[in-house]
């Protein structure tokens, strides 16, 4: 059995509401993995940073996506999708479940 893990990109302008009714959707959806990460604006051709978001947010959102029941949750201003930490704790799930 594989690992599900998804990325939200923080800054954009949403609202504490509307990340918080994505992750119960991600869980509805047996998603297993979720980081959230700051959105940085790649060139000035692209959508502009609306907030940046603090640390204690950032904290805020690791312990919601803990409290919601995933198997992991990485949230900070440069954490992505590929967090390596992510990576290597899926790894030992994927170990221990092949017993």
């Amino acid at each position: 059995m594989g690992i599900t893990k998804t990325s939200l990109m923080l800054g954009l302008g949403e609202t504490d509401d509307q990340i918080k009714k994505t992750v119960e959707d991600l869980r509805k959806f047996n998603v297993d993995c979720l980081t959230f990460g700051q959105y940085m604006q790649p060139t000035k051709r692209h959508l502009k940073v609306k907030e940046y978001v603090t640390p204690e947010k950032f904290k805020y959102w690791e312990e919601y996506g803990n409290k919601m029941g995933f198997l992991y949750t990485a949230s900070g201003p440069l954490v992505r999708s590929s967090y390596k930490a992510g990576e290597f704790y899926m790894k030992n799930i994927l170990k221990s479940r092949k017993i």
